[in-house]
């Protein structure tokens, strides 16, 4: 693959940075030039936060501030752009995605679907989450694999991930969908769903606090969650982007970042094999 120029200083610039262990916090005279325009036109980092994946993004219980992984690098990459940042928090995913896509926000915090990609322009994923399913304790499913059949209905968070997968790969089940993420239990118990889908941390914590629930063994798929630009943006834009998501798991920034916020279960995405 070729390397261009922009991408070289890119990666030369986090590379540097990481080095020096100041992954999240290089001063604005390391940063290439065009990089800062490029990320953050309007002179401040305008950060898109998802609240609806809780081993991302939450609400403080105090302050009601957005907290989280994603909070966490968002900071760290506008610091070494010297810019403010602007975070702004949405309560599921597809509007998270609508404000980067419609250029409302600059970078954004998603898991990597191919339909998304038409309006984002992805890093390499910097964690890795687990999708699972979760049933009544008297259902008679056991496996993932029971799940796809005539007559069993699927909740699953509007515009997800999980809403998106199962779009494509769901042949015989029935899709419902709750207005959020986080509401995908009390919408799948208030409808009388067969199984809900989603996130395996938040259906366990769910499990745990209604009771009378459990989670079918394994995983129904592995979510790629990455950073992502507005498609529109040009090659400095998505390449200091993807340079970065690399420095911030190298450095052990992500995997500091997860132990910090309590978030058991996801794992730190392997280097990218490219840029």
């Amino acid at each position: 693959m070729i390397v261009t120029t922009t991408r070289r200083r890119v990666l030369s610039w986090l590379g540097a940075a990481a080095a020096a262990g100041t992954a999240g916090c290089a001063t604005p005279a390391a940063l290439p030039a065009g990089a800062t325009a490029a990320l953050a036109p309007t002179g401040r980092l305008r950060a898109s936060i998802n609240l609806g994946n809780p081993i991302l993004a939450r609400k403080d219980a105090a302050s009601g501030a957005a907290m989280g992984v994603s909070v966490d690098l968002a900071r760290a990459l506008a610091e070494q752009l010297g810019v403010p940042l602007e975070l702004k928090a949405f309560d599921a995913a597809a509007k998270s995605v609508e404000a980067v896509t419609g250029n409302q926000a600059d970078i954004g915090f998603f898991a990597v679907d191919p339909l998304r990609g038409e309006g984002i322009r992805f890093s390499a994923p910097y964690v890795l989450i687990e999708g699972a399913y979760l049933v009544q304790q008297g259902s008679k499913l056991t496996d993932n694999a029971q799940v796809d059949r005539a007559g069993t209905t699927v909740m699953v968070g509007k515009g997800s991930a999980y809403d998106l997968y199962l779009s494509r790969e769901i042949k015989a089940a029935q899709l419902l969908r709750a207005p959020t993420s986080p509401a995908v239990v009390d919408a799948f118990l208030a409808q009388g769903a067969d199984v809900a889908a989603g996130v395996k941390q938040q259906l366990e914590a769910d499990a745990a606090r209604l009771g009378g629930l459990r989670l079918l063994p394994g995983r129904f798929m592995v979510i790629e969650q990455a950073m992502g630009v507005p498609a529109g943006r040009g090659e400095l834009a998505q390449a200091a982007l993807k340079a970065f998501v690399e420095s911030a798991k190298a450095s052990g920034f992500v995997a500091e970042a997860l132990k910090r916020h309590g978030i058991q279960g996801a794992l730190v995405a392997p280097p990218a094999a490219t840029y």
